[in-house]
């Protein structure tokens, strides 16, 4: 995997960059892969549904309108998608089970962390365009993270050569 300065060296303008803020609480500190979306607020109905799906290796990011109110994942869930082949799951909202997540072999990160769990109304849309920041976030674009952080590739633009279509 290229480190995220480098590709933002090479395609600088033409990537989004996820903002500033993000914490890691998974077990992979870099992950990559094709994005999923999910758009709540405080209800991880659809995040739990996608984490009994096979990831093939994508990545979901999800829109919790910044709330660090209640975590909209946690270990149980957590845990599905790395059983599932999820390479990661980005929250912009809070997450719980933080000693629980950094033992999974999941790249996590999100804005912050609680012990309230979310609510299950059957609530949020899956698949749609979002925005976290500045940086719009779609289906199908390729997302690349490390330390240094979150670079994506929007679905029809250019990708580094390394990226194999799963």
């Amino acid at each position: 995997m290229t480190p995220t300065c480098d590709l933002h060296d090479e395609f600088g303008d033409l990537l989004e960059i996820l903002p500033f803020g993000l914490q890691s609480y998974g077990g992979r500190p870099e992950f990559f892969g094709a994005v999923e979306t999910v758009k709540c607020f405080e209800d991880n109905s659809r995040i739990k549904e996608l984490s009994q799906q096979a990831g093939k290796g994508r990545v979901l990011v999800v829109d919790a309108s910044g709330t660090v109110r209640n975590a909209v994942m946690g270990d149980m869930i957590a845990g599905g998608f790395e059983q599932n082949g999820w390479a990661g799951v980005i929250i912009w909202g809070a997450v719980r089970d933080v000693a629980q997540l950094r033992a999974l072999d999941l790249g996590i990160l999100a804005l912050g962390h609680i012990p309230r769990p979310g609510k299950r109304r059957d609530d949020g849309q899956t698949g749609v365009p979002i925005r976290l920041g500045e940086a719009r976030v779609a289906p199908g674009d390729f997302l690349v993270s490390d330390a240094d952080g979150t670079v994506i590739f929007p679905k029809d633009g250019p990708r580094p050569g390394w990226v194999q279509e799963r």
